[in-house]
């Protein structure tokens, strides 16, 4: 009998370690990650080592990949000017803004935090307001009244900013619909990790929204993600991490990182029936659509 490890057992140790998974293989036609949080990601598992910049070597490992552009995404008043910051002095880098729907009902002054995320709002490298929406999976009743109070504020935000709407929605689908057609939807909104079925994609599409789809859409279980994502018309798709989770498979249960897109870029193409290289160039042309320029 051997002595050394099986190979399930040496990929939880990895996984234990907080290893990152290899890299993929390289796209040929760039696109950006939608919606990433390089500051948890950090935080997860140190990609370069203590002497190196872990966040410089995740955005030089996504370029390395084809994935020349990220949004960083903030979900509380220092996360949200952590990467407003970054934003700032990085060309690769747009920044999106927001509380969180289920920090909201955390917060002993909600108004107050709205205060900050509206001036970060203003900046010119600032261009989602997001991720902000409803949560029915980890907040309960007695905090859903606070998060509804903060996704319409946020609505207002966008609106008054011209900035695009991300939206996290889990398990909240009518209510977040509910809650857009009252407040009066901003000209852009994006469903971040797009968690629906076909017939919430359609209705999602119908009003224009765009529809991100992460690594969720590789998973064996995800054949209703699938059918949302083949419906979805090339001009309203795009593609996350949501990094550090929802690693695509091969690599589920280890760290994600925006590097990791090709896989779920070309498992979105085979779900499609996409060429790879088209299916790109319509992703990367959404972005610009959506964000503007990153340089």
């Amino acid at each position: 009998m051997s002595s050394s490890p099986s190979q399930s057992r040496r990929d939880r140790d990895r996984r234990r370690a907080g290893e990152f998974p290899p890299p993929a293989e390289p796209l040929a036609v760039p696109v950006f990650d939608s919606h990433t949080h390089l500051d948890l990601t950090i935080q997860e598992a140190d990609p370069g080592g203590e002497a190196a910049d872990p966040v410089e070597t995740l955005i030089t490992a996504a370029a390395k990949a084809g994935v020349d552009r990220i949004v960083q995404v903030g979900v509380d008043e220092p996360s949200s000017r952590w990467g407003a910051e970054l934003a700032a002095r990085h060309p690769s880098v747009l920044a999106a803004v927001a509380l969180h729907p289920n920090e909201a009902p955390l917060l002993s002054d909600l108004d107050e935090s709205l205060r900050v995320i509206e001036a970060l709002a203003g900046q010119p490298r600032v261009r989602g307001i997001g991720e902000t929406g409803l949560d029915t999976f980890r907040t309960g009743e007695q905090g859903r009244a606070a998060q509804e109070i903060s996704f319409r504020a946020h609505v207002a935000i966008a609106k008054r900013h011209g900035k695009a709407l991300i939206i996290h929605d889990r398990e909240a689908h009518q209510d977040v619909l509910r809650v857009l057609d009252e407040e009066g939807a901003p000209d852009t909104v994006v469903m971040h990790c797009f968690s629906g079925d076909a017939v919430f994609a359609a209705e999602c599409v119908r009003r224009g929204f765009h529809l991100s789809f992460a690594g969720t859409v590789t998973f064996a279980s995800a054949g209703s993600l699938r059918e949302a994502a083949a419906l979805t018309p090339a001009g309203q798709i795009m593609v996350e991490t949501d990094a550090p989770y929802l690693t695509p498979v091969p690599h589920r249960g280890r760290p994600n990182a925006s590097y990791l897109i090709p896989l779920t870029v070309r498992s979105l193409a085979a779900t499609r029936g996409d060429d790879v290289d088209e299916l790109c160039a319509a992703i990367s042309a959404n972005g610009e659509r959506v964000f503007g320029p990153w340089r």
